[in-house]
């Protein structure tokens, strides 16, 4: 087997032989489809809103079981699955106790499934994929009022523009500009320019989103230092999941999407944000994680 650093060795040789966009035309291709499917199911909103992340989440939950390998996979696939489908409907309800309680006892059966050296990775799995649904339905509940479902949907818009930022321009920054890297133990390809373009690409999105037709004056101040946090969140969020696949021996979690590796690989980012946003909304303690994120005195 090729060792992690070795077939990301060879991964920037082949970025590097065709001037670093080798993958592009069919990164693009894939990333219009997964944007129609993510901006469509919020356009939607309700239960295929619900739907749709809590088959992200169990997506993730499938990848990650596969990535750390051992056995009875199959069985652990399916605890966990189940629990998330349960989770998400009480996530939805706006049960967040409940929901968290039956991911807990989801990733306790998964964990005892698990290999003895593999339990606590395959429970963390289940947690992992879990917090995405609780997040999610903190910042955008499924049957909200009409106000608040604008309010939710544009926090949601927020996320998307601010993730999706940092990651398109810290790709192309970090081609184009290249230097330093970031933390190449982790990270072969992450660089230091292209993750300071990237957070700042993110940040200055996500205001734009704030401030387009807004419905009421905006702090810009707070606004971009917001994004600048969610950014750097999702950049951790990326690290993260690189050294997971590093410390399995994994270059992707699947290659179930093409050009982008699998689900793992496109929400590692999005979900410690989305996390970072939820967490955000339950301290300042407002009636909606929206107005917490956008109301500022």
């Amino acid at each position: 087997m090729t060792s992690p650093d070795r077939a990301a060795g060879q991964g920037e040789a082949r970025v590097g032989k065709s001037g670093g966009f080798a993958d592009l035309k069919t990164r693009i291709m894939s990333a219009i489809v997964m944007i129609a499917l993510a901006v469509g199911t919020l356009v939607a909103g309700g239960p295929v809103f619900t739907l749709f992340w809590i088959a992200a989440a169990v997506a993730i939950v499938w990848e990650w079981q596969a990535l750390i390998g051992g056995g009875r996979r199959r069985p652990r696939f399916f605890s966990a699955a189940a629990a998330l489908a349960v989770a998400g409907g009480f996530a939805a309800q706006l049960w967040p106790e409940r929901a968290a309680a039956v991911i807990l006892c989801g990733a306790l059966v998964v964990a005892l499934l698990a290999d003895r050296g593999l339990r606590v990775w395959a429970g963390a799995g289940v947690v992992y994929a879990g917090a995405l649904e609780l997040a999610i339905c903190a910042i955008k509940p499924p049957f909200p009022p009409l106000i608040e479902s604008q309010a939710s949907a544009r926090a949601i818009v927020w996320l998307f523009a601010v993730v999706w930022g940092t990651d398109v321009m810290a790709y192309f920054g970090g081609r184009l500009i290249g230097g330093p890297k970031l933390w190449p133990r982790v990270s072969a390809g992450k660089t230091w320019s292209g993750t300071l373009v990237g957070v700042a690409s993110g940040a200055l999105l996500g205001l734009a989103v704030a401030l387009f037709r807004a419905q009421a004056p905006v702090s810009i101040a707070p606004i971009l230092a917001c994004g600048l946090v969610a950014a750097a969140f999702a950049q951790a969020g990326d690290l993260l999941e690189s050294s997971i696949k590093r410390r399995f021996g994994v270059k992707d979690s699947s290659r179930l999407i093409p050009g982008h590796g699998g689900v793992m690989d496109r929400l590692d980012g999005f979900v410690a944000a989305a996390l970072f946003v939820a967490a955000l909304g339950a301290v300042r303690a407002w009636p909606s994680v929206a107005e917490g994120l956008f109301q500022w005195p």
